[in-house]
């Protein structure tokens, strides 16, 4: 029975409910044809419908649409786009493929997807298995409402919705799913954090990756996910798939019982690039609606400009993409009550249409002045991978940044390396050098040790070089400068003397992270010495590699008690995360001596005294990153106060309190006094 249809309307894009029906619209400038595919299943090679559209009825300047009646939730669907098949002048069109809508919110049949059906050179490849799907809105929110915390309030803690839960030792209900992130919101509470910052949901294909792992023959899957095919959806594979479409609710489910628990959640999103690859990867939306729209090209446009190292570049700033990314953004807050975003490889988003970089980004101006976004927390790592570094200035106010000098410097004052100590306190003050120039605060500095990409903290302190075999690199992959060391064995060790001092300079770090100002940010697993044997770029491990065994909560308790300690002690002393650099009267440096330190000396010692006016708090923080024990001088309390330790990295409690006139400071340890 054919079925009834109208001309619909242009907007929203997408696939809406409509008047006992479904509208569909698509974007489409170059197109000569359009037809929408329908299925009944999503098992179905075929559509059970295709319906080609009238351009005089069905277009609306740039817009495709059509209005389907009797159609409504769980609807499957899929486009077909003709048109130039002239790579030279950048179009890519090819009917023979079913393309995925960029605003489609949920996908189905991932499971039995196959990127290789998807390349134009194949003669009749299928239709992409992957379809899209019009969820149920339904859902009972119960009356959710953001947890809003301040930025001098907040403390991320980044993992991965597959890797968090995926072991056994995990004991929740679904593993590796949204339901598992929210079944270890007691965990997240008692650690202390406020914000859960989740690697990349948005829908991407794990077995895009061409490489097996040489050491075991596996195949190795995309694990981290910075592919994304469809930016609107959440991923299907992280559901319990008990039902058609479920991720969406699971989704929400998870963020509502975040917000109940008052913790926010935070979406790693990769405006930058996209799962298409460069000329020889597969079709799967963007390149077959339109090329030379969506993507940066070479001049010779058969080519893409490549500035993730990933193959090609999303256009950013192009009008059509700058709308695109807003109403993207603004689905994940409005529908799925997302709390913060952070853009991977951010400095693309600066870029012209010609890959230079803009002084005034338009998107990055309407994204910080979007008044649905006001209240969002916006996160850039602020450099790419065609060289452009923009820590500390990163155009706009409301943007925090990933600080990767931090995590550097931290690392080698720590390490011993010579001459860090002025580093060191600029990063400890909310490294007013980075940011004050381009009128930034504290808050805009995201402070982290670790993250997703590197070594664990764990490894920081086991390993002097990346072991990335099991990539299929030849361990060509991942960076080569850790700033790490192994204290005399490379990887796990029975010395205790050696475990000792591993143990040691991991609490210095993660009390030295929160001692600073600016917003800290906590790798996941590192509470409790997560490992992965030393592979510093773990994308493709989606194994025991990268899961997080929480037997570790019990053999590396002394490490977790820690971390929930020092975290602890920042929200007790609210003068370290003020959301403000300190000023001269604030803060007093000093040396063993007591007296002014100098700051062009290779020591590896620091003394300060936090003692900022308003507050009745105040602080003594002493560093000792040399190989030897030391004796500090320590000054006065204020007021005729005493000083009270608070945390000593090394466990020696002499001279707990009292009127302490020195401390002296095992080696390579770290303690904090209060008055």
């Amino acid at each position: 029975m054919p079925l009834e249809t109208a001309s619909g309307v242009p907007l929203p894009l997408g696939a809406q409910q409509r008047d006992g029906g479904v509208n569909f619209a698509v974007f489409s400038r170059h197109a000569t044809a359009v037809s929408l595919l329908l299925f009944d299943h999503p098992d179905d090679a075929q559509p059970t419908c295709s319906m080609a559209l009238e351009p005089l009825r069905h277009r609306s300047g740039d817009i495709w649409h059509v209005w389907v009646g009797g159609l409504g939730p769980g609807c499957l669907y899929a486009w077909q786009v003709d048109g130039p098949d002239a790579p030279q002048e950048g179009d890519r069109f090819n009917p023979r493929l079913a393309l995925l809508d960029p605003y489609a919110t949920a996908l189905v049949g991932t499971e039995r997807w196959d990127f290789a059906q998807a390349h134009g050179d194949r003669p009749e490849p299928q239709a992409v298995q992957a379809k899209c799907l019009l969820p149920d809105d339904g859902f009972d929110w119960q009356d959710d409402q953001p947890p809003r915390h301040p930025w001098s309030a907040t403390v991320i803690y980044e993992t991965h919705v597959r890797g968090l839960s995926m072991y056994p030792s995990a004991a929740v209900r679904y593993p590796g799913t949204y339901l598992g992130v929210a079944d270890m919101i007691p965990y997240f509470r008692k650690l202390g954090i406020t914000a859960v910052e989740l690697l990349p949901v948005q829908e991407f294909h794990e077995y895009d990756v061409a490489q097996t792992n040489p050491l075991s023959g596996e195949r190795l899957r995309d694990y981290w996910g910075y592919n994304t095919v469809a930016f609107f959806a959440p991923k299907e594979s992280y559901s319990s798939r008990s039902a058609t479409g479920c991720q969406i609710a699971e989704f929400k489910t998870m963020v509502r019982e975040l917000h109940r628990a008052g913790i926010e959640l935070i979406l790693d999103i990769v405006f930058n690039h996209t799962a298409e690859g460069d000329q020889r990867g597969p079709t799967l939306n963007f390149r077959g609606l339109d090329n030379r729209i969506y993507y940066l090209l070479e001049n010779d446009r058969r080519y893409y400009k490549n500035f993730s190292g990933t193959g090609n570049t999303l256009n950013c700033n192009h009008p059509v993409v700058r709308d695109y990314i807003l109403d993207c953004l603004r689905h994940w807050v409005v529908e799925m009550h997302v709390d913060g975003f952070r853009f991977d490889l951010a400095a693309i988003m600066e870029r012209d249409e010609d890959g230079n970089i803009l002084p005034n980004p338009p998107l990055l101006e309407r994204i910080a002045e979007d008044p649905i976004l006001r209240d969002v927390k916006l996160i850039a790592e602020a450099w790419d991978a065609a060289g452009v570094y923009q820590v500390g200035r990163f155009p706009g106010r409301r943007w925090s940044e990933w600080n990767g000098r931090y995590r550097d410097e931290v690392r080698r004052f720590w390490r011993g390396d010579a001459g860090m100590t002025g580093l060191l306190a600029s990063r400890l003050c909310g490294s007013a050098d980075l940011y004050q120039q381009s009128d930034k605060e504290p808050l805009n500095s995201i402070n982290y040790l670790t993250c997703h990409d590197g070594f664990t903290l764990n490894d920081v302190v086991s390993y002097a070089a990346k072991h990335n075999a099991a990539n299929g690199h030849d361990n060509h992959d991942g960076s080569d400068e850790n700033y790490s060391a192994n204290y005399g064995v490379e990887g796990p060790s029975d010395d205790p003397v050696i475990e000792r001092l591993r143990k040691r300079q991991i609490k210095n770090m993660l009390a030295t992270l929160m001692l600073s100002r600016g917003v800290p940010m906590l790798l996941g697993g590192d509470e409790f010495r997560r490992s992965q044997s030393g592979n510093n770029n773990a994308y493709c491990q989606d194994n025991e590699v990268s899961w997080y065994d929480w037997r570790l909560l019990e053999t590396e308790s002394e490490i977790y008690e820690f971390t929930r300690a020092v975290i602890d002690l920042r929200r007790r002393f609210p003068l370290l995360a003020e959301e403000r650099f300190y000023a001269a009267a604030d803060v007093s440096w000093f040396g063993l001596d007591g007296a002014p330190p100098d700051w062009g000396a290779p020591a590896r010692t620091l003394g300060c005294h936090l003692h900022p006016p308003g507050y009745t708090d105040e602080l003594c923080l002493l560093f000792n990153a040399e190989q030897h024990e030391v004796l500090f001088s320590l000054p006065q309390a204020r007021n005729g106060k005493r000083w009270q330790r608070e945390c000593d990295s090394s466990d020696d409690r002499e001279n707990s309190g009292g009127n302490v006139a020195s401390c002296r400071l095992q080696s390579r340890s770290l303690v904090i006094f209060s008055a």
